[in-house]
């Protein structure tokens, strides 16, 4: 349970972010990331990529909440006003 929460939190901070890009890398990694360790057995690489994870979740949230602060003013490219 504690393996679903870590990649459900994973998957909801990387709506926090602005820019599409970020967001679809990080969508993305962290599917990548869990599909390949999803057939560990060893405790030892289990506790490893856990305690990763965790950390990637700590790292991506202080990006968002950096790229939050620094955001572009225009969302997209079509809201720009002709002069």
């Amino acid at each position: 349970t504690e393996v679903l929460q870590l990649y459900r939190s994973l998957l909801r901070v990387a709506r926090h972010f602005c820019d599409y890009n970020i967001r679809e890398y990080s969508k993305r990694r962290t599917i990548d990331a869990f599909r390949d360790n999803k057939n560990l057995t060893d405790p030892s690489q289990l506790s490893a990529a856990f305690s990763d994870g965790k950390a990637q979740l700590e790292v991506a949230k202080r990006q968002a909440l950096v790229y939050s602060l620094y955001a572009p003013k225009v969302k997209s490219i079509m809201d720009i006003k002709p002069s």
